[in-house]
């Protein structure tokens, strides 16, 4: 086949032009808000590298910039995981910082927090950072360290969470922070804690140009990650036998280049891939070889609930395992016994089966929300790790379990900064004694100041509002009430007077709308920062421009908090040793600071990894390249972990070894035997549909900054319900009528989408969630999985109503 370049395939291929088509974004260079192919350099930029703002892939632009104004954005093409592309949103960079409703000064509510039109009135960072600071101390003092609250993001830059999680367990002795990732990739961190030991794919972005297969699980690459979707069909269409398949509950654009698309009923994922599982060892392809040497076999505990209400748990009950017993195991999900759960036919069965079966095909399993948004999600990541292990096809190009992130540092600073509330950086968590004595050596606390137990994780931490224990909560990065499932109960919540709000944005939001303090943040170019992405490469940019009015970064704004609360010393470092440097734009806190705060703050965070599997590079390094994949040892990154050929940390001789099992299984990782069970909530005569939410191509999360870019706006501009042609006719509803949509929880009223990008099964309505006039959270079910505590998004019971 003639050799297609990335660039023409991008632009001319049916199926990825999903990556641009909606607004006809194709050029390299977008100046304001049109882009044109051909279009010349503007003349007298200055040029500047920095990461996209969006999703967990990492992709790496340039940002021009005139009189200290952003004028122009393209895509990076020195950065490796792009070359020189960017998708939709990501020429949508140039507008985000620019909305009519910029939030520019500190604002305190000037009315009761119950008033139906709250009003607030402007204050000096001053005043509101002491009346901030007077209220933790007030809760903290009164209800306990625990009650003082924070709810972060995978958007926080990496020092900004390393900063938060520092003041919060190493400060004011609280576990009571989470970030929103906890929503998105908490299953996945479960995942590959209780398989491998360590958190993290073991694998890279370069897998895609060697695998002969690729196994999508839940994950419309297509619109949430159409840059590496670009580089999967660029490999279809250059080496024609490789196979995509598309696994999913309802079609999306992603089926179009899909060689086959298979549709399962919601949750009967577990079932599949135990089918596959069983048909692996009945073929006689199992990798015994490899078992033996690098992989043992455990029983979970089954029927254990699916969050709601109950207790916090991180422990995994299990007991050892044999491969003739996890064969018994797998054995009753025969083809029809599959079919029977999930409506996948035992030939679409045999045809995963050959995929991975055949030991000559090199094959990608990649999941997002559709697996981790579960209330089984751990263990749907488990069992997806086991047909990997089974085969021996892991940790070598082209043979990668993926699990791709959301968030631009859901990776760097949700998971690998440890600002969950179970977490500390590097892997180590508060419940292990030594872990908590080695944070408190580094940040130079008493021994003991850390807590010994996570509190709140995020579900937890809203319904402790609820509950009246949570006093003082503060949002930073994030949107929580509108991202939250259940919204009514929490809204609730929070607008009584007994819980003090504090809500840091760029815009408002429906969390602004709730807060008795708004403080306005310092966004992107406008800050010094670093993030993680879904590879493992951590990428840093100097700060660009400065921030309009009085708007403030997120790490400023910890520290100036920690020294109100006498908590300063937590980020007093050395001016001598972490000097300005002459000529550079420095962020508001290390001019605070007098010395060079984000190259303190990371250098002493990189010791928690030092040697430990999780080597960070010395900072000046990042800021010569586009980003490096840990562990960095001796200036050089890592592309496949676990492997010895690649990575240092695997002994002589070895040829693979899970380390982080090291204590527990002597460095062999562990094939699961995981159940399928039925989700939560399903259809019934009263609520007889499935509801499922998710994200379209041009909007991200809560769509606080792509409703911001005109042209995003203008082709997506409110949510709408997709459902099936045979739905509406029995409704008698039609294209473009307003239906409500109403679980047991709440409802919305949204527009009707027939034949749209998603295309639901009968009995199915999907509905995004990014408009926050289509508050489609009031209605989803917070059920979790309870080992990871992720919601579960994706599934449960509603009935539709057509409005006249």
């Amino acid at each position: 086949m003639e050799q297609v370049t990335r660039r023409n395939f991008i632009k001319f291929s049916s199926a990825a032009v999903v990556a641009t088509a909606s607004t006809g974004l194709l050029s390299n260079v977008t100046r304001g808000d049109v882009a044109e192919e051909g279009v010349e350099e503007i003349e007298g930029l200055e040029w500047n590298k920095i990461p996209c703002r969006f999703c967990g892939t990492g992709c790496g632009t340039l940002l021009g910039t005139k009189d200290g104004k952003i004028e122009s954005v393209k895509g990076d093409p020195e950065a490796p995981v792009n070359r020189g592309l960017l998708c939709v949103k990501g020429y949508g960079l140039l507008k985000i910082q620019n909305g009519s409703d910029r939030l520019t000064d500190p604002l305190i509510l000037a009315t009761s927090k119950s008033d139906p039109e709250p009003r607030y009135r402007k204050a000096s960072w001053s005043e509101a950072l002491d009346l901030v600071a007077s209220k933790m101390a007030e809760a903290r003092a009164e209800h306990g360290p625990s009650s003082v609250a924070m709810f972060g993001s995978g958007q926080w830059t990496i020092w900004e969470g390393y900063a938060a999680a520092k003041l919060w367990k190493g400060g004011i002795q609280s576990n009571s922070i989470e970030p929103n990732a906890r929503h998105c990739m908490a299953s996945a961190v479960a995942g590959f804690a209780t398989t491998f030991g360590m958190d993290e794919p073991m694998g890279c972005y370069d897998d895609f140009e060697h695998a002969n297969a690729f196994v999508l699980w839940g994950s419309n690459m297509a619109e949430m990650h159409p840059m590496l979707w670009a580089r999967i069909t660029q490999r279809r269409l250059v080496e024609t036998s490789t196979k995509i398949v598309n696994m999913t509950v309802a079609s999306n654009r992603t089926s179009e280049m899909a060689d086959q698309e298979v549709i399962f009923k919601p949750q009967s994922d577990l079932a599949i891939a135990n089918g596959i599982a069983n048909q692996i060892i009945l073929r006689g392809n199992v990798n015994h070889d490899f078992l033996t040497k690098h992989a043992v076999f455990k029983r979970g505990k089954l029927d254990i609930g699916y969050g709601l209400e109950d207790k916090f748990k991180f422990a995994e009950e299990a007991s050892a395992a044999t491969f003739e017993e996890y064969s018994e195991f797998v054995s009753e999900y025969t083809p029809e016994v599959v079919e029977e759960i999930s409506g996948v036919t035992p030939e679409e069965l045999n045809a995963l089966v050959d995929i991975y079966a055949d030991p000559n095909v090199k094959v990608m399993s990649l999941w997002t929300m559709g697996v981790n948004q579960h209330t089984r999600g751990t263990w749907m990541n488990n069992l997806i790790y086991n047909l990997h292990l089974l085969t021996g096809k892991i940790a070598t190009p082209g043979n990668s379990p993926f699990s791709l992130t959301g968030q631009p540092s859901a990776c760097g600073t949700a998971r690998e900064v440890g600002t969950f509330t179970h977490r500390l950086p590097a892997d180590l968590v508060v419940a292990n004694p030594e872990h908590r004595k080695f944070a408190e050596e580094i940040w130079n606390v008493p021994e003991g100041t850390i807590p010994a137990a996570p509190s709140y994780h995020a579900v937890e931490m809203v319904r402790a509002i609820d509950r009246g224990e949570v006093k003082f909560f503060w949002s930073q990065v994030s949107n929580p009430f509108q991202d939250f499932a259940n919204l009514n109960r929490y809204v609730d919540a929070v607008k009584r007077e007994d819980c003090f709000v504090v809500a840091s944005d760029v815009y408002p939001t429906r969390t602004t709308e709730l807060a008795d303090v708004i403080l306005p943040t310092a966004m992107w170019s406008e800050k010094e920062g670093a993030f993680g992405n879904s590879e493992r490469r951590t990428h840093f940019w100097k700060q660009i421009t400065k921030a309009p009015g009085q708007a403030k970064s997120d790490l400023w704004q910890v520290i100036e908090v920690a020294k109100r609360l006498g908590m300063g010393n937590l980020f007093d470092y050395s001016a001598s040793e972490y000097p300005l440097v002459d000529g550079q734009l420095h962020s508001d806190a290390s001019v605070e600071a007098g010395f060079y705060m984000e190259k303190a703050l990371w250098e002493e965070y990189r010791k928690f990894g030092l040697g430990h599997a999780h080597d960070l590079a010395p900072f000046e390094l990042y800021h010569e390249t586009r980003g490096l994949r840990w562990p960095v040892v001796d200036g050089k990154e890592t592309k496949w972990r676990y492997n010895e050929e690649y990575d240092p940390y695997v002994p002589e001789g070895e040829g693979f070894r899970f380390y982080g099992n090291d204590a527990k299984t002597d460095g062999k990782a562990i094939i699961w035997l995981r159940a399928y069970e039925p989700p939560p909530e399903v259809p019934d005569i009263e609520y007889p549909m499935w509801l499922m939410t998710g994200r379209v191509l041009e909007h991200w999360h809560s769509g606080t900054m792509t409703k911001r870019v005109p042209s995003l706006w203008k082709a997506y501009p409110h949510a709408t319900a997709n459902i099936h042609p045979r739905d509406a006719i029995k409704m008698d509803v039609e294209h473009g009528e307003k239906i409500r949509v109403t679980s047991r929880r709440g409802s919305c009223e949204v527009t009707v989408d027939i034949g749209g990008r998603v295309k639901p099964p009968q009995g199915m309505v999907y509905v995004p969630w990014f408009d926050e006039d289509v508050m489609i959270n009031n209605v989803t079910l917070d059920a979790y999985c309870p080992i990871s505590k992720q919601t579960d998004f994706k599934k449960c019971a509603v009935k539709i109503e057509k409005l006249s």
